[in-house]
């Protein structure tokens, strides 16, 4: 007899897990979970080490080493022109998806509706139900997946609290324009709601496009609570450090909970990222160009092969169309790219709450160039 009831019965293993290790057992080339494909600049190493050897290696601050968080405001301010607390608006924390937890625990009430957009990635409606709280998903369709604002007006209900966003979007590489910022300031105008907007692919928007960013807007920032990365931003995943932008009386709430999950966040790493920020920061404002020519060489190599290539405007993600390949479901599909043609994608109905099957599949470009090619050698084997 179980002694214990799962708060969440439905949930197993990650999608992104169960891919690498697919990929690993079959020797297939992994461009499945979004980690890039190369290291971090070693200057970030060298820092890091210089913190450990200065003795940074004990509790900082609970909010964050006062340095990284001044380096932080420095990065808003000349991104999107906003002058911010950092000791009061900014909380370093252990990864962005820590920084969302912590977020959906403290501002979550039971019974609270939160409008999620499917595809949506994979941590955000867990996090809402253990905090008692439910995802109301709202879908995005194909090839553009443009937000349908009418619908999500129409989806709303004295129980809406919070819409969640993620843009540039996880993980079909979509951005907002300037309507949707229109459309949205609307619907929390009306509603008086909240923007939890998970920003953690900023800085990777591409063809001259700007990334609309929660905190460009007065208004916006006021009513937001926004999630970066620089995991996703130094090419250290593995590192796990990102940070949580908000007003003072919802960074308070917050803080309430980051304190008594992570407390803090390791302070080697904050004092090498610091330290690189400060006399290296010009490889942030380079990301875009860094990653619109990968994307572009991916591209270029996928056009020898028979998928269709959707849109991507920002991210390190290209969603393709296999609908004249196979009929197979996308996650038949995909195990099947990666145990017979030797390369490792994600199927995208797992981002939808129904399980929804556009036959399409997402793959990560943010490897090295050879490696790229040799995944797309192996994709014409499917014929051209």
């Amino acid at each position: 007899m179980s002694l214990i009831s799962s708060k969440l019965p439905h949930v197993g293993t990650t999608i992104f897990t169960i891919m690498s290790k697919m990929a690993q057992d079959h020797d297939a080339i992994n461009l499945s979970q979004g980690f890039p494909g190369f290291d971090c600049d070693p200057r970030l190493i060298r820092w890091v080490e210089e913190g450990m050897r200065k003795g940074m290696n004990q509790y900082p601050p609970m909010a964050g080493l006062p340095s990284l968080r001044e380096e932080i405001g420095k990065l808003i301010m000349r991104a999107y022109q906003r002058d911010v607390d950092i000791d009061n608006e900014i909380t370093v924390v252990t990864g962005a998806t820590e920084g969302l937890m912590a977020s959906l625990m403290a501002l979550v009430h039971p019974g609270d509706e939160v409008i999620v957009f499917d595809p949506a990635y994979d941590a955000y409606r867990p996090a809402i139900s253990l905090a008692g709280g439910k995802a109301v998903s709202i879908p995005l369709a194909p090839p553009s997946f443009t937000i349908d604002w009418d619908r999500v007006e129409d989806a709303i209900t004295p129980k809406t609290k919070y819409i969640m966003l993620n843009y540039p979007h996880n993980p079909t590489g979509a951005i907002l324009n300037g309507s949707d910022i229109v459309a949205l300031k609307g619907i929390l105008q009306r509603h008086n709601l909240i923007v939890l907007s998970d920003e953690v692919y900023e800085h990777m928007v591409y063809d001259g496009q700007q990334h609309l960013s929660m905190l460009r807007d007065d208004f916006l920032a006021d009513r937001s609570v926004v999630f970066a990365s620089f995991g996703k931003t130094l090419h250290v995943t593995g590192w796990k450090v990102g940070y949580v932008v908000a007003n003072p009386a919802l960074t308070q709430e917050i803080r309430k909970v980051h304190q008594f999950t992570t407390f803090t966040t390791s302070t080697p790493f904050q004092y090498g990222i610091a330290e690189y920020l400060k006399r290296c920061d010009d490889q942030v404002w380079g990301l875009g160009e860094f990653y619109q020519r990968k994307r572009d060489v991916f591209s270029e190599i996928m056009a020898g092969t028979p998928f269709h290539m959707l849109p991507c405007n920002g991210t390190y993600f290209q969603m393709a169309s296999y609908k004249g390949i196979s009929d197979l479901p996308d996650t038949e599909f995909a195990n099947f790219l990666t145990q017979k043609i030797g390369v490792a994608a994600i199927p995208t109905s797992v981002f939808y709450e129904d399980g929804t099957d556009h036959k399409l599949i997402r793959f990560c470009f943010a490897k090295e160039e050879e490696e790229l090619k040799a995944a797309g050698t192996r994709l014409q084997a499917l014929g051209g």
